[in-house]
């Protein structure tokens, strides 16, 4: 019996449910705990973004993202953000390389050719250096000598940063920021999370991690998630929502006209929606609702909305805006 287009979405979505399943709980075997974080970061990867994560050192920020890498059968490289590091060091340059006895301009690629990239503790480079990953996060491309080399459709830059109180950091520029598809906060683990790291560092050997899925099948998934419908009224939902960040909007409410210096940009408004599907195909459905639309929200607007100095005086953060904005609308 021949299948309905119906009928071959939801065994679609049935694989794209268990596919997920599968590699969340294979990263889960090495990383303890921080359910939330770990399913907001494949949904950040799903939906194609790139993925900035904030907390102190020693929480397993590089580890988490190391683990994704050996789950997901793709390259992987990972560079140390220092202040002494420069653009060269990530993009890579041009050398003069004889050929045929003839010297000759050739491009060595840098790290960045690669299909996951660890920017590790991303704030301690210098904004010259922090802004070389610009042009590689929207367009997929690095331009050198005149020349542009691309790096291919599954690129992922997966950032971890200290916070920006802590000694040598420097604050990542709006327009880099914007470009992360999502930021989450890194909690300490819970005393019965912290015994269960204990008793496995404690072992001699690490836990072995096998490749789960592929590179391809990871972009098959992203499209498919892209499919999901959505209704008009959600849409017009979603820009009332980025439009309520605004100051200067209609739509804003007292306290972001009093508390924020700017709103989240159309990015945020696209990063929300791609997120809010991969939500309802994680729920079972496929179309959205505003309940995927909450969920969503906070991971990819938290780093959009910057607050002005009253609002630092008043020790408000993005996450209560956040959630007033949500509530009202």
């Amino acid at each position: 019996m021949k299948m309905t287009p119906a009928d071959e979405i939801q065994k679609n979505h049935e694989i794209f449910i268990s596919d997920f399943q599968i590699l969340e709980e294979e990263i889960s075997k090495r990383i303890v705990g921080q359910k939330q974080l770990l399913r907001e970061t494949l949904v950040t990867i799903m939906a194609g973004g790139h993925l900035l994560m904030e907390g102190v050192p020693g929480l397993g920020k590089t580890l988490l993202v190391r683990t994704i890498a050996e789950a997901v059968d793709c390259s992987f490289a990972r560079i140390q953000f220092t202040p002494d590091l420069v653009p060269a060091d990530l993009i890579g340059t041009e050398m003069i390389v004889q050929r045929d006895s003839v010297p000759t301009f050739e491009f060595r690629k840098g790290p960045i050719f690669t299909h996951i990239l660890l920017a590790d503790e991303i704030n301690r480079a210098t904004p010259k250096t922090q802004s070389a990953l610009l042009e590689a996060m929207e367009e997929k491309t690095v331009t050198v000598g005149g020349i542009r080399y691309p790096l291919g459709d599954l690129f992922f830059v997966m950032a971890t940063q200290n916070p920006i109180e802590m000694e040598g950091t420097y604050p990542l520029p709006e327009a880099q920021l914007d470009r992360f598809f999502s930021k989450l906060s890194v909690p300490y683990p819970t005393i019965s999370e912290l015994n269960k790291i204990l008793e496995i560092t404690a072992d001699a050997g690490q836990i072995q991690i096998s490749p789960v899925m592929t590179s391809s099948r990871l972009k098959e998934m992203e499209q498919f998630a892209r499919a999901v419908p959505v209704a008009p009224s959600l849409l017009e939902c979603i820009s009332i929502l980025i439009s309520s960040t605004w100051p200067h909007s209609p739509h804003s409410t007292d306290s972001v006209r009093k508390y924020l210096k700017y709103g989240a940009s159309p990015r945020g408004g696209r990063a929300l929606l791609s997120a809010a599907k991969i939500f309802a195909l994680l729920d079972g459905r496929y179309n959205v609702s505003q309940k995927d639309i909450k969920l969503a929200a906070p991971m990819v607007l938290r780093h959009r909305i910057l607050l002005n100095y009253e609002g630092l005086a008043a020790s408000m953060t993005p996450e209560i805006l956040i959630e007033s904005l949500l509530e009202r609308i």
